[in-house]
């Protein structure tokens, strides 16, 4: 449920002059579950399912209830599935249009748009009822927010305006919430950060991808920043001063008690890295300076994630030797309530 075109690896580009064809039709299960896949963008929605597991880990203080964990993360993916195949649906005619995307599923014919249609309707419907019923009402109260925007914000606002992506961007900060809340029940500051982190990496992570197919979003009839400001200047300002926003937000986790120093120290390291290949795409405004930041974006997320992880763990583990000591120092544990 993150920004439908930010795919953690572009598509090949087939030659400028092939067509969608719809080939032999192919059958059986297997072949059903691989165009499934294909239209619920699996590898985004997996990323969407990582962000709420990590949610789900740094917001569980006491025992770890792995079933509830279990049905957060499969209503998670359904709900991720079903948001990616109904957006596929709604935007048919312009993958059609688009070099990356006109192999897709529905461009390419290798499914109906009526039985699309019905996998997405299904697939959502059944992630919110797992998260209902397993999760919480909260967690699935979020999952319907992320669909109304994703769908029926973003989606649309993809072909007026550039301030989609900012749209998108917070679609793709609520899953990490989600996780939170399953865990804790309620709403409080380390989700937020969690949340935030999400919401700001997504920025310089779509606008490098957006520059490296500017031509093709053009093509397909969108208004993404990149579109709007030839010159490239704003977008990569606009990288930049979003990957220094990240940079803060490792002492954020901390005072948030999420985390201690090690994160801390990490986040801003990894920031610096990163607003490095932003200031590389300002100098620069070629391909390989964006693809630079696309995948120093891809690095960054899931290091960060892992240091968050692990610093939790570690700091958790020192206040529980705390409180082997005794009641009184284990109040002055570093762990603050969140």
């Amino acid at each position: 449920m993150t920004q439908a075109d930010t795919e953690t690896t572009a598509a090949p580009m087939p030659p400028p002059g092939a067509r969608p064809t719809a080939g032999r039709a192919r059958t059986g299960p297997i072949a059903w579950l691989g165009i499934y896949f294909e239209l619920a963008k699996a590898r985004l929605a997996i990323l969407v399912t990582i962000t709420t597991a990590v949610g789900f880990a740094l917001g569980s203080l006491g025992p770890f209830d792995l079933p509830r964990f279990g049905w957060t993360l499969l209503g998670t993916a359904l709900t991720a599935f079903g948001a990616n195949i109904l957006n596929q649906w709604m935007e048919a005619e312009r993958d059609a249009r688009m070099h990356r995307t006109r192999v897709r599923p529905l461009p390419s014919r290798r499914i109906r748009p009526d039985v699309a249609l019905l996998l997405g309707l299904l697939s959502v419907v059944w992630g919110l009822l797992f998260l209902a019923a397993f999760a919480n009402l909260l967690t699935a109260g979020l999952a319907l927010l992320t669909e109304v925007l994703y769908l029926f914000v973003y989606t649309p606002m993809k072909t007026r305006s550039p301030l989609c992506t900012l749209v998108g961007a917070v679609c793709g900060g609520i899953p990490p919430l989600m996780g939170w809340t399953a865990a804790t029940g309620g709403l409080h500051l380390g989700g937020w950060v969690l949340g935030a982190i999400l919401f700001i990496w997504q920025i310089p992570h779509f606008l490098a991808l957006a520059w490296l197919y500017r031509d093709d979003y053009e093509r397909g009839g969108y208004r993404m920043l990149p579109i709007v400001d030839k010159s490239g200047r704003l977008t990569s300002l606009m990288a930049v001063v979003y990957s220094l926003a990240l940079v803060p937000l490792g002492a954020a986790a901390m005072l948030a008690g999420l985390t201690g120093w090690i994160a801390a120290l990490g986040s801003i390291a990894l920031g610096g890295g990163l607003v490095w290949t932003g200031l590389a795409l300002r100098r620069d405004l070629s391909p390989r300076s964006a693809r630079r930041l696309f995948f120093a974006s891809l690095i960054y997320l899931p290091l960060l994630l892992g240091l968050l992880l692990l610093d939790s763990a570690a700091l958790r583990n020192s206040v529980r030797h705390v409180g082997d000591r005794g009641p009184e120092t284990a109040e002055t544990a570093p762990l603050a309530p969140r």
